[in-house]
């Protein structure tokens, strides 16, 4: 593609250094790139400020690569081509967009924002989508996937470079619908500017990612950008969507906003007004219930567990409602759907036990998951106990580890403190902060080398510290009685551990399934 094609996507400022002869209609880009190290001869390197590093200060490993052309934002004195923007993130998503040929404009886009929720929305969506016999790639959390292939994801939403390769290449295989997880960071960062959603869905806003944004209402701003400003542009702006989980203040007031913009975006409301709830029965083995929608009313049994799931149920029975798709076809997709990887996700065993691996990392994500698992122990376990294994990350929002330790004190009859992802900060001060919070709802610290009183906890509810997460793992399982639910909660579906600047191998449902076979051979 002609360099001077892509330039007309982006505000140039300036052209600077060494012009070809000819001009930018003589200058034939192979390959775009935001990583110097990547650049190909004939490349062009678009240098973004990161978190930690500058693309700017790398441009001459570019150059050295044989980049044809380099993007900046501020001033750099090359001899080579340098064009001077406004915003290369921004530079990057458009220039992105128009060499892989705006592939969004030929799909249908699904992306689903908020705090929680948004990757077993994505699932149970996806699982609608194939039901009603569409061709559905995703991009989320866990992983990319489409065509039953499945393609690892380092972030919620990738890069916009990268993001519109796979959209790319997702059209290219004949995918028509995609759902898409769409993070804070990527509407702050522009990696969606240019893609062109045909719906939106909100599913909730709690506290997370402050170290980013600072304030609640920052975050909050940013959420929004998704529904404002990308439904609201593009060449889908006057049939767009929105999908608002309306049982909380955030959702009932984007909805509001949404309305009076007076724009032809279609609202739909997550009330009982849309859909109502009856008959509902969270129990160990799933949800079962019926639901009332404008459409007509239908049973379901899902598979998932936890009565915050029915939430993410109703967002994606209203983006299938939304699409007029008919309720046996949204039915048949909640039930096909059995597990998420490391949402509430089961470890089986022989032993008696339940044991949850969740990725419940915020306090709300915590405070839903701890209290469903909470309803279902008192409904059919009497004398079952609550053992959770959690923590937090280092160089991240400090301010929810207060709320974290609050929150697993109150609603654990045991809760083990341990390391997720310390990252750089001693794993001790980490600890420390979160002890502040639990000893306001639990005052008990036990040993965790006297297993007789954490077997028969004589002396009521209480807390350990266990930095070493895999011994923490260990410890809960083994303390654990015949009925209890153990929940080990923080990182998911991650298969990794960061201590300090290193990546290593870890597994909480690995770990947990190692120590309930050892257990079991008893």
């Amino acid at each position: 593609m002609k360099l001077s094609h892509l330039l007309k996507t982006v505000a140039v400022k300036s052209i600077s250094g060494k012009k070809k002869e000819g001009g930018m209609d003589n200058v034939e880009v192979v390959s775009i790139h935001y990583r110097a190290q990547d650049v190909k001869p004939g490349g062009v390197f678009v240098a973004i400020q990161g978190n930690v590093t500058d693309g700017h200060d790398y441009v001459d490993e570019a150059l050295a690569n044989g980049a044809a052309a380099i993007i900046t934002q501020k001033p750099v004195d090359r001899d080579s081509i340098i064009i001077e923007v406004e915003n290369t993130r921004k530079a990057l998503s458009a220039m992105s967009a128009a060499f892989y040929g705006n592939p969004s404009e030929d799909l249908f886009l699904i992306g689903i924002t908020g705090t929680n929720g948004k990757t077993t929305t994505a699932y149970l969506i996806e699982s609608i989508l194939l039901k009603a016999g569409f061709r559905v790639g995703v991009t989320g959390t866990i992983n990319y996937r489409y065509l039953g292939k499945i393609f690892n994801s380092p972030v919620t939403t990738p890069e916009s470079l990268d993001l519109q390769r796979i959209l790319a290449e997702m059209l290219n295989q004949g995918i028509t619908h995609v759902v898409m997880e769409v993070s804070s960071h990527a509407i702050d960062q522009h990696r969606i500017a240019n893609c062109w959603f045909d719906v939106g869905v909100f599913t909730n806003l709690t506290q997370d990612h402050l170290d980013y944004h600072m304030n609640m209402d920052s975050y909050w701003s940013c959420k929004k950008r998704l529904f404002t400003e990308n439904l609201m542009s593009g060449p889908k702006k006057n049939q767009t969507m929105a999908v608002i989980n309306c049982d909380n203040t955030r959702g009932k007031e984007l909805a509001l906003e949404l309305k009076a913009q007076n724009s032809k975006m279609e609202v739909l409301e997550l009330s009982d007004n849309m859909i109502r709830q009856s008959n509902i029965k969270c129990e160990p083995s799933g949800i079962a219930g019926r639901f009332s929608t404008i459409k007509g009313d239908f049973d379901f049994k899902s598979s998932l567990v936890g009565k915050h799931n029915l939430k993410n149920i109703i967002s994606a029975t209203g983006v299938g409602i939304s699409l007029n798709l008919p309720l046996d076809v949204i039915k048949a997709g909640i039930e096909d759907l059995t597990s998420i990887p490391g949402r509430l996700e089961a470890i089986p065993n022989t032993a008696g036990r339940f044991v949850y691996v969740d990725y419940a990392h915020t306090p709300d994500a915590l405070e839903k998951v701890l209290s469903s698992l909470r309803s279902m122990a008192l409904r059919s376990m009497a004398q079952a106990r609550i053992i959770c294994v959690f923590g937090c990350g280092g160089d991240r929002d400090k301010g929810k580890r207060y709320q974290m330790g609050e929150i697993a004190g109150r609603l654990s009859d045991i809760a083990l403190v341990t390391s997720d992802n310390p990252r750089t900060e001693a794993p001790m001060d980490i600890i420390a902060q979160v002890l502040d919070g639990m000893r306001k709802t639990s005052t008990l610290e036990y040993n965790s080398e006297d297993m007789d009183s954490l077997l028969n906890q004589s002396n009521g509810k209480g807390y350990i510290v266990e930095p070493d997460r895999k011994k923490a793992i260990v410890l809960a399982v083994t303390i654990s009685r015949a009925d209890d639910i153990v929940l080990i909660a923080g990182k998911g579906h991650e298969t990794y551990q960061i201590i300090g600047n290193k990546t290593i191998p870890f597994d909480d449902r690995k770990e947990a399934k190692t120590v309930l076979r050892n257990l079991q051979n008893l």
